[in-house]
């Protein structure tokens, strides 16, 4: 009797795991097709305006990049 009990309270887990894992793979498949939707609708975020600071941020990456590219090719600045 209690190998039974065993096996009942085995096959009951499995059924409560396997149901939670089916839930999250569906809440995570809505949540991929109103991603789809929301791409074919054209909702497109509006183009920040930029200023100086934005200038001056895009100037100090390509800085960082054309150093970064010096390392990796062995020549020093």
């Amino acid at each position: 009797m209690s190998s039974m009990m065993t096996l009942a309270a085995l096959a009951g887990f499995a059924l409560i795991g396997l149901s939670l894992t089916l839930l999250t793979s569906l809440k995570a498949w809505n949540g991929w097709l109103d991603l789809k939707r929301l791409e074919l609708s054209g909702a497109h975020r509006a183009p920040a305006v930029g200023g100086m600071a934005e200038l001056i941020e895009m100037a100090d990456l390509k800085e960082r990049i054309r150093k970064l590219e010096s390392i990796a090719a062995c020549v020093d600045l």
